[in-house]
């Protein structure tokens, strides 16, 4: 092999040793880019739906009262007989701050019950947060330590989940709950779940 080839061939080695990372770069690139277009990020998977939900007692945000009585905590065993919303919040949040409206407009069905789980938080700055925005929740439990987060299965807040009669998971919304996502996913799910078993 002559000196003019062997410099073609180590030229052509470097070409392709920088040339195949490069094109699977791109091509998970394209991947990962396919995979953010598609689908609606607050349609996530839940390996709860259909299961029992968590039994997770909470005790009540402290300090946190309605018409000078204590709102209660979270007692899952209220679940049973009525369609529950629990919604996940914090008031470090912010889109915890933009679906709050919603969420005092959901308060006045009262054909469910909605519940909240303050997810590590303050109890100062979760009762502030309810008195700007007013309190939509018949209870609210704080989980402080976030374990209870962790047993219904929570990506981050908000979450809103739908708990059908039977105690049972029936629907999860990852994200706030906005008037375009409450019609199209929410609302939807809610009726669903009244209609079964009433």
């Amino acid at each position: 092999m002559t000196d003019a080839a062997n410099d073609n061939a180590k030229v052509t080695a470097r070409r392709i040793a920088v040339l195949v990372p490069l094109a699977v770069f791109l091509a998970l690139a394209v991947l990962f880019l396919i995979g953010l277009k598609s689908g609606d990020p607050s349609i996530l998977p839940s390996a709860l739906i259909g299961h029992p939900a968590p039994q997770t007692d909470l005790p009540p945000i402290a300090g946190l009262d309605r018409n000078g009585m204590p709102v209660p905590g979270l007692d899952p065993a209220k679940f049973k007989g009525a369609v529950t919303i629990v919604n996940v919040w914090a008031s470090w949040c912010v889109p915890c701050h933009d679906e709050a409206p919603m969420l005092m407009q959901l308060a006045q069905d009262k054909r469910f019950r909605l519940v909240g789980i303050n997810y590590k938080d303050d109890p100062g700055n979760a009762r502030r947060f309810l008195g700007r925005y007013g309190d939509p929740f018949v209870a609210a439990g704080a989980d402080e330590n976030g374990r209870a987060a962790i047993e219904w299965g929570v990506y981050g807040v908000p979450e809103t989940f739908i708990v059908d009669r039977n105690a049972r998971i029936a629907y999860k919304l990852v994200g706030p709950i906005m008037p375009d996502s409450y019609f199209s996913l929410l609302k939807p799910q809610i009726d669903k779940a009244l209609a079964a078993g009433s």
